[in-house]
């Protein structure tokens, strides 16, 4: 929603990985909120802190979704069904909406269908969404690298 815990995770374990396969020149990566109440603030401090433990790069701040996105970018990934419906309401033509699609999609380690908002708990939803990101990034990259 507002571009500082999940989404800004997804695009810097995205980022990481495709730059650890040397495919940093075929993929324009970027994450945002469906609100901008954050816009230009970096990753929250304890999502911060949780990349770090993993050694994942800190990229990114904070910026609404735009419906140009949605012709731009080939795939939006939302990390809740909220946050998918507001998406899909930035088209109202229904045209781009086959561009957007849930995160959990991609994950095969877990079973969670949305990626919950760690902002209001603790120190362990942060890992938690982290162990969500890393499985759906390291599939979606397959993914992507085979239809290329």
């Amino acid at each position: 929603m507002g571009n500082i815990c999940r989404s800004p995770a997804g695009h810097c374990v995205l980022q990481h990985l495709v730059d650890q396969a040397g495919l940093t020149d075929q993929f324009e990566i970027e994450s945002a909120g469906t609100i901008g109440f954050h816009a230009g603030s970096s990753p929250d401090k304890r999502m911060q802190y949780s990349m770090r433990a993993r050694n994942i790069p800190i990229i990114g701040h904070s910026r609404q979704l735009q419906s140009s996105d949605l012709e731009v970018y080939d795939l939006i990934l939302a990390m809740d069904n909220q946050n998918l419906i507001d998406a899909c309401a930035l088209d109202p033509s229904a045209k781009m909406h086959h561009k957007v699609q849930l995160f959990c999609d991609y994950c095969t380690n877990h079973r969670q269908t949305e990626v919950p908002d760690p902002y209001y708990g603790g120190d362990h939803g942060f890992e938690h969404v982290l162990d969500l990101i890393e499985d759906g990034c390291e599939n979606l990259l397959k993914q992507l690298s085979a239809d290329q």
